[in-house]
């Protein structure tokens, strides 16, 4: 017999919980329960939400590896993909409106979740533009260039050029380390200089440049780098 939220005490169910405690109170397995709602024969969805993050090792690769496969089976058929696919997309947008309203620099926490959500999935090296306007709110964001598993060729002009298309007053540039390790290279601090002189001729400010690598970040502008 399957066994559902419902038949957990009420005190014990993690909707309950979330709704008298707030969802900062609840692990990762009971929000993923929330999401999964029923578990598989013989195994209660608590149970199904703790094998899947010890198969996967955290949320953050589950959510990569329903990205590369939308049917990952032992309990995570296609439904319960989509849930979880479609959860990422939500807080993506989520956030992305936000940045629409908000000043970017006043939410460096939302701009470095909005990025790690960005390259969420992505095994190859990717190199993104954040486009703002005067007020710092986010005018665009596009995806310029794609690598090979550890390496990204980036044209400045093509850079440029997006700038003038978005009429964009700064940039916050960010790419992706597919190898889990944050930490820039020489190669990524010429880069910096190169599209920070690039952006300068055309009154276009390089706020940051960011390098995600899974659930972590690097920001060039916190170690006044650019």
């Amino acid at each position: 017999m399957t066994m559902t939220l419902l038949d957990w005490p009420k005190e014990q169910r993690p909707r309950e919980r979330l709704l008298e405690l707030g969802p900062a109170a609840l692990s990762d397995a009971e929000l993923l329960a929330i999401f999964l709602r029923v578990g598989t024969p013989g195994k209660s969805v608590m149970e199904l939400s703790m094998d899947v993050l010890q198969r996967f090792g955290s949320l953050g690769a589950l959510c990569n590896a329903v990205q590369r496969d939308p049917c990952l089976g032992n309990g995570l058929g296609p439904a319960k993909c989509a849930q979880i696919w479609a959860s990422l997309e939500l807080a993506k947008r989520a956030i992305n409106g936000n940045l629409r309203q908000e000043s970017a620099l006043n939410s460096t926490r939302a701009v470095g979740d909005y990025l790690k959500l960005i390259f969420a999935g992505k095994e190859h090296e990717c190199f993104v533009a954040v486009f703002l306007n005067m007020r710092n709110q986010l005018l665009a964001t596009e995806e310029m260039f794609r690598g090979s598993l550890n390496h990204t060729t980036v044209y400045p002009r093509e850079l440029v050029k997006a700038a003038l298309r978005h009429n964009a007053a700064s940039v916050i540039v960010a790419h992706n380390h597919p190898s889990g390790d944050p930490r820039p290279s020489e190669a990524d601090l010429a880069l910096t200089r190169t599209l920070k002189k690039a952006l300068e001729l055309i009154d276009v400010e390089l706020l940051d440049h960011v390098v995600v690598a899974g659930t972590r970040h690097y920001s060039f502008a916190d170690h006044a780098q650019v």
